[in-house]
């Protein structure tokens, strides 16, 4: 699994978060994006504690599916409530990890050489 497999969910909850924009046609916010990109950079530092737990945790099936099945629930329930806040926050979130893991990458790569 590793970073393809996150990549990929990533681009998923992402395109039903642009989905959703474009049915509610909400505007985005970019305080919220920000906000949900800050999230996202401080999950990242507290999971560097311990990357092996994290992993551990989320490289299971059951794991990615609740995680995938509840953004979904997120969307659908921001989308009605409160869409142009909580869908920015969302894909500010999910397109600052893309950015995250792109690095990660790329951090690899050169390392390998």
């Amino acid at each position: 699994m590793g970073t393809r497999t996150d990549a990929v969910l990533s681009v998923l909850v992402l395109a039903a978060v642009g989905l959703a924009f474009a049915i509610v046609e909400a505007s985005v916010s970019l305080r919220s994006a920000a906000g949900g990109g800050c999230g996202t950079i401080a999950f990242e530092f507290i999971a560097a504690r311990d990357p092996a737990l994290v992993r551990e945790y989320w490289e299971r099936p059951a794991v990615q599916v609740t995680a995938v099945g509840l953004a979904l629930f997120a969307i659908v329930g921001g989308a009605t409530v409160a869409p142009s806040p909580v869908l920015s926050a969302m894909a500010g979130a999910l397109v600052t990890y893309l950015g995250f893991l792109g690095l990660t990458l790329a951090e690899r790569r050169r390392s390998s050489r």
